[in-house]
Formats: C-alpha cells, sequence, structure tokens
C-alpha cells in the first residue's frame, strides 16, 4: 500500500489588530474596517476553513509601540499596530463559527504566571473540541515590562532560562490528570479517580506552583506548542518544546540551512524531527494573470510609510532610533543588547556591516514594506511553483500573512489552494477534528514531554 504524500501544513498569520503585520494594509481601500467586530474575525475564520488551512494563529505584544521617540503619538497617528486586542477572546469568537480550523493565541511566559496559561489554554481546547495552539515567546521591550510594573526587560538569555522553567510547570500542570480519570459512576457517587489526579508540588529558581490543575486533558491531549525562537538560545529553546517552529527565512539557501539546523537541534535534544513542523512566514500577492499581480503589488507597496518601519524597528529591537543620527554605527555594545536577536543578525548579515546603522536596520530589515521576508507574485501556478520548491527542500509548510484582509485569504483560497490540491501538496479535505490530527501530530499522553526529554 503506497503510503499517503507529504501534504504542506498552512498558518494563517493573523493580528487582532487594525492591520496585519503588514502596518500599510489598514490604508488598503479593500481593506475591512470592523476590526473592532467578531463578524471581522469569523468572516476571515469562515474563509481559511473553507480553504482548509491547519490552523489561524494570532501574533500579540503586550504594548502599544512607543519605543520611537519615547512616544505614543506617531503609532496611534498613523495606526502602527496602535490596536492590540486580548487573542485567545478574538480566537474564541472564530471558533463559534468554526469546526475543524485550528486557532493559536500567543501567550507570554515573562509577563504571566504558569498556572493562569496552563488553566486557560487547556479551558480553550476543551471549550473548542481540541483545535487550540499556545505560542511560547518571551516578550520583547521595555514598553511591555512598564506595563507589568517592571523598570526593564529582561536580558535576552535570562527570559529563555525562565521561558523553560515556565513550560515545565505548564506542561506539568496538564500532566495532573491521566486521561482516564474522570468516572462519572452516578451509581456509585464516584467522579473521578484521585489516583489519577496528582499535586504537580513544583519549586524551582522562578517559579513555585502546587495544583493540581482544575481543568482535565483535552480530545488532543493538550494545546500544540508552538514557538518562533531565531536565536541560538531560542533554537535551543524550540527543539526542547517546540511542535510547530515559525521561521523567518530571507532566502531559500538560507531557509535549507535553518530547516536543517532546526531538525539537527530537535534531533539532539532527544526528540523525533519529524513530529516537528518548520514553517517559514510568506506573504502572497496573488491574481488571475502575472500583470494583475504585479500591479497589485505595487500598489499595495504604497501603501506603506517611512514611519511604519521606524516604529516596528523600535519596538522589536528595544531601541529608540529617533535619537541618533541615520549613518551611525551601532558599538559593540550597543548590539549585545538588542532585545530581537536574530532581526540584528539578519541585518548585520544583509548589510555585509559587522556595527550597522539606523540605516542598514530599515534597508536590510526591510520592516514595514513588503520586503521584510519573501514574498510570492504571479498566478496561482506561479505561487504555487514557488512554494513547492521551498516545501521540497526547506520546510514543511507556510505562515500566510496577509497584505489585506479579508482579500489575502480569499486570494489564497480561490486561486492557490486548488493548484496546490491538484498536485497533491494540499488536502482536500481535513483529517479529523483536532488540530493535532491535521496536522499530523501523534496526541501526547501524560508525561510524554518528560520521557522525550
Amino acid at each position: 500500500m503506497q503510503s499517503n504524500p507529504r501534504q504542506m501544513t498552512l498558518i494563517a498569520f493573523m493580528q487582532a489588530q487594525n492591520c496585519t503585520n503588514y502596518a500599510g494594509s489598514w490604508r488598503h481601500p479593500s481593506s475591512m474596517t470592523d476590526y473592532l467586530s467578531p463578524e471581522y474575525y469569523q468572516r476571515v475564520a469562515r474563509t481559511l476553513e473553507e480553504g482548509k488551512f491547519d490552523m489561524a494563529f494570532f501574533d500579540d505584544r503586550l504594548a502599544m509601540p512607543d519605543i520611537y521617540g519615547n512616544s505614543h503619538r506617531d503609532t496611534v497617528k498613523y495606526g502602527v499596530r496602535a490596536i492590540k486586542l486580548e487573542p485567545t477572546s478574538v480566537l474564541m469568537a472564530m471558533a463559534m463559527v468554526t469546526s475543524k480550523l485550528g486557532l493559536g493565541a500567543t501567550y507570554s511566559t515573562t509577563y504571566y504566571e504558569p498556572f493562569h496559561v496552563a488553566r486557560l489554554f487547556a479551558t480553550l481546547d476543551l471549550m473548542t473540541k481540541g483545535r487550540v495552539a499556545w505560542n511560547v515567546v518571551t516578550s520583547m521591550n521595555d514598553s511591555e515590562a512598564a506595563n507589568f510594573g517592571k523598570s526593564e526587560h529582561l536580558e535576552h538569555d535570562l527570559r529563555y532560562d525562565r521561558a523553560d522553567e515556565f513550560m515545565e510547570v505548564v506542561m506539568g500542570h496538564w500532566d495532573t490528570w491521566q486521561d482516564d480519570a474522570i468516572v462519572a459512576d452516578k451509581i456509585e457517587g464516584i467522579f473521578a479517580d484521585p489516583d489519577k489526579v496528582r499535586r504537580l508540588d513544583h519549586e524551582g529558581q522562578f517559579f513555585k506552583s502546587r495544583g493540581p490543575l482544575s481543568v482535565p486533558r483535552s480530545a488532543q491531549g493538550h494545546p500544540v506548542i508552538l514557538q518562533a525562537g531565531q536565536s541560538g538560545r531560542g533554537l535551543a529553546f524550540a527543539s526542547r518544546w517546540a511542535e510547530l517552529v515559525f521561521a523567518k527565512y530571507p532566502t531559500l539557501e538560507n531557509g535549507r540551512k535553518q530547516y536543517r539546523a532546526l531538525k539537527d537541534g530537535i534531533a539532539s535534544a532527544g526528540r523525533d524531527p519529524a513530529s516537528v513542523r518548520i514553517a517559514p512566514e510568506l506573504k502572497i500577492i496573488v491574481a488571475e494573470t502575472e500583470s494583475q499581480a504585479k500591479e497589485k503589488r505595487d500598489f499595495i507597496a504604497s501603501m506603506s510609510r517611512p514611519i511604519d518601519g521606524l516604529t516596528m524597528i523600535g519596538e522589536t529591537l528595544n531601541i529608540d532610533f529617533s535619537t541618533r543620527p541615520y549613518d551611525q554605527p551601532f558599538t559593540d555594545e550597543e548590539l549585545a543588547a538588542v532585545s530581537w536577536q536574530s532581526l540584528r543578525d539578519k541585518v548585520i548579515q544583509v548589510s555585509g556591516k559587522k556595527n550597522p546603522s539606523v540605516r542598514d536596520f530599515v534597508e536590510a530589515s526591510g520592516r514595514g514594506t513588503l520586503n521584510d521576508g519573501p514574498c510570492f507574485v504571479g498566478t496561482g501556478k506561479q505561487v504555487a511553483d514557488q512554494m513547492e520548491e521551498w516545501f521540497k527542500t526547506a520546510c514543511d509548510g507556510f505562515v500566510l500573512s496577509g497584505t489585506t484582509v479579508p482579500g489575502t485569504y480569499e486570494d489564497i483560497v480561490r486561486l492557490v489552494i486548488p493548484e496546490l490540491q491538484k498536485r497533491g501538496l494540499f488536502r482536500k479535505e481535513y483529517a479529523g477534528s483536532t488540530l493535532r490530527e491535521n496536522v499530523g501530530l501523534a496526541r501526547p499522553r501524560a508525561g510524554d514531554w518528560r520521557r522525550s526529554a
């Protein structure tokens, strides 16, 4: 019997805000303006489920971008990701109108408590019948710290040390109930077997948490773990914990190297590399003809403004670019203090400069423009050709960012998905009801993560 061909994982990269990852998207005439309503997200959810997407995933930040000029004025004035709704609430609005689509949300290990996160995501997973994922982040700047009563953000590697223990506590709480703990014997009056529900009793460097968790396990065992670490320490964290990794590939060749490094890191962490999906972020601009797609791209590109990139770079690097000369190189000490180290490393690589300037960060990073990562432009067939090439050697699927809402996803479902399905690269029907079934991940038993470690 011939085994099923390898299938792409497709994820929609959502934002619970006035724009997509591309800050200029809100300025596009066709972008919807009801982003403060459930209908906005529900319309996208229905489109994604119609296209058999694996998941919609929400990025998040815990502060309005205000590093640039030490002020939020430009962010608010120009709509540079000025709004950030709480993502799990939006996730549930989408869950109400779908039955198969996976739903992921970002939650920080730096500013929340493990018991809260374990309880919240376990409940979400039950309420969606096993369709939820948690994107694990360590947050990134002093503005977020200030919103939680801190004077400054934790140092990069220390954040990941804390995150490792955070994960041990969350996973431990998810293990406090065995799958068959609930008996529900009304005649004998026995609700659950107390021998199959235990306390965690964790005491570590950063956390102390007793348990047991008050939420039993879901249809998929526990939520899928997402992670996007790209730095050396972040890669080690992803190799240990992630079941689906969001990657940033500037080029296909770079992607092949990253893919191999991630898979090798997963193996070194004692896990099966085939059990982890790696999906780079990608923008798609597609139309019926190549010329129409290029015209569409040029028009979308015209929506960006210089303030978009300056504001977004300041937010992600935790540096105020407004106070220094545009061409003055950063010192080694300043570069070492950068929050988002993988973006710093990308700028150094692309610019070819050991000590890049503000100009280099703006031009090499592409932040706030369509040049921030790969953008496939063309007909459905041309886009599918490029996706297939990447899929064969550099990834297990893609995280697709929107440039207009809902237009980007409607175009992908109408023009790209059918082409991928013809080639046998993407499903025509969902494999099951849970996110794990559809992504092709095994259902974990309580304690599996300890055994693999």
